[in-house]
């Protein structure tokens, strides 16, 4: 999974992505990264983990920020920069991503239940849901 713990930016995936948003000046990584995941029956971990990434992005577009540290520099720095309307649409699909990635239709829900932080992942989760809703 490459990941080393359970934030939204704690995984090679994520911060791999962080990357990509740095190029763009709007919300299309973001929106592709949440249709990606919302077109998948079964969300594999990578773009579940993209789709998280984007998701904590929108909620500290909000200004709902979550954990800032070395791994979300980049995108913390992304967001300063840029004075951008969340769109209620994007929202809306980033709850169902959500909903659906804490499920078991989605392979970071599997991997995550295999582990001793599955209570803690979760949580995490919930809170992005609150952030990205308020």
């Amino acid at each position: 999974m490459g990941a080393w713990g359970v934030g939204n930016f704690d995984n090679d995936t994520a911060c791999d992505w962080a990357y990509e948003l740095e190029e763009c000046t709007d919300l299309s990584v973001i929106e592709n990264s949440i249709n990606a995941a919302l077109n998948e029956s079964y969300i594999d971990s990578d773009i579940g983990s993209e789709a998280l990434a984007a998701i904590d992005t929108l909620a500290r577009l909000k200004g709902n920020s979550g954990v800032k540290n070395s791994y979300t520099e980049a995108v913390d720095s992304w967001v300063a920069s840029r004075k951008i309307d969340v769109p209620n649409e994007l929202i809306e699909k980033s709850q169902k991503v959500l909903s659906l990635i804490i499920t078991d239709s989605s392979e970071l829900h599997e991997l995550w239940a295999e582990s001793e932080d599955s209570e803690n992942w979760k949580e995490e989760i919930r809170l992005l849901e609150s952030r990205i809703s308020a």
